[in-house]
């Protein structure tokens, strides 16, 4: 995981708002040795979802332009249907850590014939404060899953 500054950031931009989504690769080899020396045992790799209006809006998902190129790297099975986000949420930009976590409370709902008793790498792009993360996993937690392991490319520092 890389600091939320610089070229990552540059390129989390551009892939996210530009529509560069040839980005997804890169960042998918910046992460792939980090994801094979964790050592954690994992069967599925699935991204962060977008609602269904930010989804239509931008056209794809970001996260998926690394996630799925990085499950065909290290032989993991891709699944983009097994978490939705069930409500929309506002942009978690600019919200406090309290906000974050209220704005995603109970936003995602799992498949639980998908995944129950299955081992998981959640990945997103940006972390703050880990509100996303911790919301999506508790969905894929209810529904069962074995472990859930959560990672994103880049971590935003606190300005304090």
């Amino acid at each position: 995981m890389a600091v939320y500054s610089g070229p990552i950031k540059i390129a989390i931009q551009a892939n996210k708002y530009r529509r560069n989504i040839s980005i997804g690769i890169e960042l998918s080899k910046l992460i792939v040795e980090y994801v094979k020396g964790t050592n954690i045992d994992f069967e599925v790799i699935i991204p962060i979802p977008l609602g269904e209006n930010r989804l239509k809006e931008r056209g794809y998902n970001q996260v998926g332009t690394f996630a799925f190129p990085l499950s065909l790297i290290v032989g993991v099975h891709y699944s983009a249907k097994s978490l939705k986000r069930i409500r929309e949420t506002n942009p978690q930009v600019g919200l406090s850590a309290a906000d974050r976590r209220i704005n995603v409370e109970n936003a995602f709902l799992a498949d639980p014939e998908f995944v129950k008793n299955k081992n998981i790498l959640l990945l997103d792009d940006v972390a703050t404060t880990g509100a996303t993360l911790s919301s999506a996993a508790e969905a894929l937690q209810k529904a069962q899953a074995n472990k859930v392991y959560a990672m994103t490319i880049a971590r935003a520092l606190s300005r304090n």
